[in-house]
């Protein structure tokens, strides 16, 4: 006579880790925009959307890149909605398999 075996553990990692992934995809161009804007005050730099600006750091001119980084925050209105609704289906995996692992435990007991 065989024994049956032990329930497994719920994978929770794997769901920790895809929302993890949501949520830095998301952000992503946020960051870049704070990162920015934080290294042109420390520099005393000038930083907006409508022009490049000079923001020598170092003895290098960083205005080209932290107008690209600036400007790269325009992609959030791509990103955000699509974490928004990447978290609405990572919600309802979630839900849908906690659901199904409960009506197999119950079915196996």
């Amino acid at each position: 006579m065989s024994t049956p075996a032990p329930p497994r553990r719920f994978p929770w990692w794997i769901y920790w880790l895809a929302l993890a992934v949501v949520v830095v995809f998301a952000l992503w161009p946020v960051a870049s925009v704070a990162t920015a804007g934080w290294i042109a005050e420390a520099n005393g730099c000038l930083l907006d959307e409508g022009s490049i600006h000079p923001c020598i750091i170092n003895g290098a001119d960083w205005g080209q890149d932290l107008y690209a980084w600036g400007v790269l925050g325009w992609l959030m209105l791509a990103t955000l909605p699509m974490g928004g609704i990447a978290f609405v289906v990572w919600l309802l995996v979630l839900i849908i398999h906690l659901l199904a692992r409960g009506k197999a435990a119950r079915a196996g007991s």
